[in-house]
């Protein structure tokens, strides 16, 4: 069940060797940042993090989001192709007690609508279970446009969903696992909970 009136935590992780080694400036954070600011109406705290394609740094810094910054929800970008120093996604299955397989495959079918070496990504997501906390980690795509795609959805031009948005599902299963209660803004994201789920609307004056 959600935890009543605890702080929302959510960690950024963002990773890059170019990025992180100031060779040029990380778009990720950034990227995560402005549609988090857009899209969720509960007050949240932000812990960010740029670092390296380096397994070993990757999980340390993930285990350290949740087990010690208390993180409820962690957002990593980069990292989950094919390439070689790609690791993002085996250092994420390795700090994970859960994994989650819904999440990849619908970011793969969206961006599959636009390019066929969609095919090539590997996000996953997990649960990351301590004695007295847990936390949703997913692993988005590195490219500012493709993180509000697959996190929002997309719509034809008459405002119809096509694909639905992969956030839509984190509420709920935030709920699931004991973090606070998450509100969105339904115009960006709307949240989807079972009627028994949904706390009642306070009364308009």
């Amino acid at each position: 069940m959600p935890t009543p009136n605890e702080e929302l935590v959510v960690g950024l992780v963002s990773i890059s060797d170019r990025a992180s080694g100031g060779v040029y400036e990380d778009k990720g954070i950034p990227a995560l940042s402005d549609w988090l600011a857009a899209a969720l109406a509960t007050p949240y705290r932000l812990e960010t993090r740029l670092i390296a394609d380096e397994r070993a740094q990757i999980e340390a810094t993930l285990t350290e989001l949740v087990d010690r910054r208390r993180c409820h929800l962690v957002l990593t970008t980069g990292g989950t192709g094919p390439a070689r120093r790609d690791v993002t996604p085996e250092a994420t299955l390795a700090v994970g007690t859960k994994e989650m397989p819904g999440f990849g495959e619908q970011m793969r079918q969206i961006s599959l609508r636009f390019v066929p070496t969609a095919i090539l990504s590997r996000q996953v997501a997990v649960i990351r279970e301590t004695a007295d906390h847990a936390a949703l980690i997913m692993n988005l795509p590195g490219q500012p446009k493709s993180i509000k795609e697959t996190l929002e959805g997309l719509k034809d031009a008459d405002g119809n969903v096509v694909a639905g948005g992969i956030f839509a599902a984190v509420p709920y299963c935030v709920d699931l696992i004991g973090g606070p209660y998450i509100e969105t803004n339904p115009a960006v994201c709307a949240a989807w909970r079972p009627k028994n789920a949904q706390r009642p609307q306070p009364a308009k004056e």
